[in-house]
């Protein structure tokens, strides 16, 4: 950073809608944060957390954080009061940065007797700290704590070293003329995986405070962005804007997509329509192997999520802990350069998210289930605990989900596993519909189309799918929605 201040410094590091930081710019106030927390008593080590929507200055705190030798905890700004709280009591946070859309954080922050500073007076706090005094850090000391988004439970705390960074920036992917517009927030990997090899590489940042897709197009085609990290309803969302074909999107060198299920049918039409190449990241925030998919030089190949990337091990394995024969499905677990170094205060999580090969080789579970095909590209089947099994048999929702969406009236579709009394759990439809859709229809339709063992018990038409802000559809909200519903009209 500081060669890049000194070797280009008028080049535009950072950026939102409204502020603008130069290479120099970037490097003096991230000098001007790192030296006043260790002027409030932050020393290597020590956690400081973020809660804060996308913006330049929200850039610069988390830069400005790791040159202070401290660790980053970015927060979810939406995040409910109790369960922000908790994140800063398990994080052992000693300050939190907050925005002013950050309802919940104030309350968090009394109750757990943790300084709150607002991100828009950031200037005033630090005015007049100096320098500060350089920290050495080694690649197994922790870089962040990003706390998983929730949906299977209650959010663990993912620490990830400084090696696991590093690996990500040497991915050669950006370069000092890159311009990347981000749309995700700070605080989720998704994100920093974009972020942080874009400033690595002296490239340019665009941060998007709320993603909207004709502000996306508006920006993309104002800066000529080159590189843009998006989940899978974000390219939805781009490609239905009605105006999508009148922006110039040609300055697109690579898009990339990862965090959620990206249809074939999806890919194909990226491809057909937007300029560049589209690249496909299969992996976890706790690291462990990833696939890519380099889909506009594998158009056959686009219902998979590509290879194993350079250096990543990536194996199948049975319920036994056993690998799997050449062909048959099992659950994925790897290992890479790019891995977490555990679950923060959870050893015994961390350690049932491991396998050990037979060569004693830690891996990192996945909790997916699939296949190789036989060129060595990785299908992906489903979720291991949204596997449903209902009277003995193994139900994929992702098979259910296929075919609903072959229906003209169907827009998205979830489907969850709920309690049965007669098969133990069975499969139920939610499903967002185009105009003219009816549920007893549909449910008609493709239950006459699936397995006797797939039919759906039920099917419930809803005005959007409960996502969380990276695009992950949240499974357990529908069951629990589905559980009180049907409570209720008991």
């Amino acid at each position: 950073m500081r060669a890049y201040a000194h070797e280009r410094g008028q080049h535009i590091a950072v950026c939102d809608e409204s502020e603008v930081y130069s290479y120099s710019e970037l490097n003096a106030v991230m000098d001007s944060i790192a030296a006043a927390l260790q002027r409030d008593g932050i020393g290597k080590g020590d956690v400081v957390a973020t809660c804060a929507t996308n913006s330049a200055k929200a850039a610069a705190l988390f830069l400005g954080i790791l040159r202070a030798g401290a660790v980053v905890a970015p927060l979810p700004p939406a995040g409910a009061a109790d369960a922000l709280a908790g994140m800063l009591r398990d994080a052992g946070a000693q300050i939190v940065f907050s925005s002013d859309d950050a309802a919940g954080i104030g309350a968090a922050a009394q109750s757990s007797g943790v300084r709150n500073i607002q991100v828009e007076f950031l200037d005033q706090w630090y005015q007049g700290a100096g320098n500060p005094t350089p920290v050495k850090v080694k690649p197994s000391d922790a870089f962040n704590i990003i706390y998983s988004s929730g949906t299977t439970g209650v959010p663990k705390g993912i620490v990830q070293p400084y090696s696991m960074r590093w690996a990500q920036i040497r991915r050669g992917v950006y370069a000092p003329d890159s311009v990347t517009l981000l749309s995700t927030p700070l605080y989720s990997n998704t994100t920093l995986v974009s972020f942080l090899p874009t400033i690595a590489n002296g490239g340019t940042a665009i941060l998007m405070r709320k993603f909207d897709a004709g502000r996306f197009l508006r920006l993309a085609e104002l800066h000529r962005v080159t590189h843009a990290m998006l989940v899978p309803v974000q390219y939805q969302r781009i490609l239905s804007h009605p105006e999508f074909d009148q922006f110039d999107l040609s300055s697109f060198q690579t898009k990339f997509a990862t965090s959620a299920p990206f249809s074939a049918e999806l890919k194909a039409e990226v491809l057909r329509r937007w300029p560049g190449g589209l690249v496909e990241f299969y992996g976890m925030t706790e690291g462990g192997g990833s696939c890519m998919l380099l889909a506009h030089e594998h158009p056959d190949k686009l219902h998979t999520v590509g290879q194993p990337m350079a250096g990543h091990d990536i194996r199948l394995i049975d319920d036994d802990g056993i690998e799997v024969k050449k062909g048959e499905q099992g659950e994925v677990v790897g290992r890479s350069a790019v891995m977490m170094r555990e679950y923060h205060n959870l050893p015994a999580q961390t350690d049932a998210a491991s396998w050990r090969s037979p060569e004693g080789l830690r891996f990192i579970r996945t909790g997916d289930i699939g296949r190789y095909d036989e060129d060595g590209f990785l299908v992906l089947v489903d979720r291991k605990k949204d596997m449903i099994i209902s009277g003995g048999f193994n139900i994929y929702p992702s098979d259910i989900e296929v075919e609903l969406l072959r229906n003209e009236h169907v827009a998205e579709a979830a489907v969850v596993g709920v309690p049965s009394d007669r098969w133990g759990e069975t499969p139920v439809a939610f499903v967002v519909p185009k105009p003219g859709a009816q549920a007893d229809q549909i449910l008609d339709w493709v239950n006459e189309r699936l397995g006797k063992t797939q039919r759906l018990a039920d099917l419930r038409l809803i005005d959007e799918l409960p996502r969380s802000p990276i695009g992950k559809v949240l499974k357990r909200e529908l069951r629990e929605f589905y559980g009180s519903a049907v409570h209720e009209r008991g």
